[in-house]
């Protein structure tokens, strides 16, 4: 029996196309996984409130906004802090959200949160060296 001379270059070929066509569906597979995800329920939105610290009666105006998958406080702009990816957690009627945005000078704010239709309740702990500080409020409401 003698070998085609197309069947010694068709195997590469064909191994060469079986590769191509398992990356492919792969990729297929990552751009339907990302397509199908769904954006953040909070993505988009902004809270207006305060920003108070531990025992005090009044604070700072606070803006806290969900934009791109990341979020950011404005009460915090001036002390440094970066905007930060933000994780959420849908149950029910309820969103809660965490995120750590940090500044070079104070160190990591923890922000852990919840989100009841227009009204926003959340902490923001103070890290510095490792070590939890001072624990602060923030209370918003969507603008209306």
């Amino acid at each position: 029996m003698t070998d085609h001379p197309q069947s010694t270059q068709t195997r590469p070929v064909n191994g060469f196309i079986h590769r191509r066509n398992a990356l492919l569906l792969a990729a297929g597979a990552v751009l339907t996984a990302t397509a199908g995800a769904q954006a953040s329920p909070l993505d988009g939105r902004r809270f207006e409130g305060v920003f108070l610290q531990r025992g005090k009666t009044s604070g700072d105006a606070d803006t806290l906004l969900f934009q791109g998958g990341r979020f950011r406080s404005t009460a915090c702009d001036r002390y440094g802090y970066s905007d930060a990816p933000y994780r959420v957690v849908a149950a029910g009627d309820a969103v809660t959200f965490e995120a750590e945005t940090e500044s070079p000078k104070y160190g990591k704010l923890v922000w852990r949160g919840v989100v009841r239709g227009d009204y926003l309740n959340a902490t923001a702990t103070m890290v510095r060296d490792g070590k939890a500080g001072t624990e602060n409020w923030v209370v918003a409401a969507a603008p209306r």
